[in-house]
C-alpha cells in the first residue's frame, strides 16, 4: 500500500515506522509532509522516504492519507487538500477531537476512518479504538486493521460516540499509569529508599504486573485477590486505597476526561 502522512510528529512516525517494520509498505511508497524542515530531514534520513512541505503534493499518489496533525492545525489542512482527494482514497485521521462529520464536510470526501490510538503504539503495545464511514470498503477496513494490529491491539466501534470514551480510557490512560508510577516511587523515597532504586522498583513492579495481567488470562480482580493475604501488608495498603475512595476518584477522573473529549469535539 502507498501512504501519505500529513504531519510527521510522534504518532505519525509511530505509524510510519510500524508499517515499514512489518512490511505493510515500502519506503518508496511513503511520502510525509511536515512544516518543520528539521523534522522532514530526520524522517528522510532515518526511513529513506519521500518528504515535502506541500500537503497537496503528498496526497496525490497514495492509497491512504493519514492526518496526523494537531487539532488546531486541521483547518489549514482542509483548505490545502480539499478537491485533491480521489473518491477511492482512504483518509485515516488520528486528529484528536475532530469528528467524522466535520472531516467529511470540510474535505468534501466520504471515505474516512477515525482512529484514537495511544502512545504505547510507538513500541508495539498500543491500544486503538476506531470507526469508519459506510463508504469505506471491507478491503480498506482490513488494511486499517493490519496497520493498527501492527502497533498493538485494536477495537472497532460502529458508533463514533464511543471514541470520546476511548479517549478518556486508553488514550489518556497511559498518563494515569505514569502518575501512579511517579507516586509509588515518591512513596518509596518517603520511607527511606534512595531515589534511583525507588524508581527502578516502581517501574519494574508495574511493568511486571502489567505483563502478568496481559498474559495470565485472569481478571484484575482475580489477580488482586491472589496477591492479597488475609491480615498481610497488601491488605493493609489496599484498605487505605479503599478508605481514600480510589475507585471513586478514578471514575471521576475518567468522566472528566470524557467530558473534555466531548467538549473538544463540539
Amino acid at each position: 500500500m502507498k501512504l501519505a502522512f500529513i504531519g510527521g510528529g510522534n504518532m505519525g512516525e509511530a505509524i510510519l515506522a510500524t508499517v515499514l517494520k512489518k512490511g505493510l509498505a515500502e519506503s518508496s511508497g511513503i511520502c510525509v509532509s511536515d512544516v518543520s524542515p528539521e523534522r522532514r530531514q530526520y524522517l528522510k534520513e532515518k526511513y529513506k522516504i519521500t518528504v515535502t512541505e506541500s500537503n497537496r503534493d503528498t496526497v496525490s499518489d497514495s492509497d491512504i492519507v493519514v492526518l496526523a496533525v494537531k487539532p488546531q492545525n486541521i483547518r489549514e489542512i482542509y483548505d490545502e487538500i480539499k478537491g485533491t482527494l480521489r473518491s477511492d482514497q482512504l483518509v485515516l485521521s488520528i486528529v484528536a477531537g475532530v469528528k467524522i462529520t466535520s472531516l467529511c464536510q470540510k474535505l468534501g470526501h466520504q471515505r474516512i476512518v477515525r482512529v484514537m490510538p495511544n502512545t504505547p503504539a510507538q513500541i508495539g503495545f498500543g491500544m486503538s479504538g476506531w470507526t469508519a464511514t459506510s463508504e469505506v470498503t471491507a478491503e480498506q477496513k482490513e488494511q486499517v486493521r493490519k496497520i493498527l494490529r501492527a502497533m498493538g491491539r485494536e477495537t472497532y466501534f460502529s458508533d463514533e460516540k464511543y471514541l470520546d470514551m476511548v479517549t478518556a480510557v486508553s488514550a489518556s490512560g497511559p498518563a494515569y499509569f505514569f502518575l501512579f508510577a511517579e507516586c509509588l516511587a515518591d512513596a518509596a523515597v518517603d520511607i527511606g529508599i534512595p531515589r534511583r532504586e525507588a524508581e527502578v522498583l516502581a517501574t519494574q513492579t508495574l511493568l511486571g504486573a502489567a505483563n502478568l495481567l496481559g498474559k495470565s488470562g485472569e481478571t484484575p480482580a482475580e489477580l488482586r485477590r491472589k496477591v492479597t493475604s488475609k491480615g498481610g501488608t497488601t491488605e493493609r495498603a489496599l484498605q487505605v486505597f479503599e478508605e481514600g475512595k480510589l475507585s471513586d476518584l478514578v471514575q471521576e477522573a475518567v468522566r472528566a476526561a470524557y467530558q473534555r473529549a466531548k467538549e473538544l469535539g463540539s
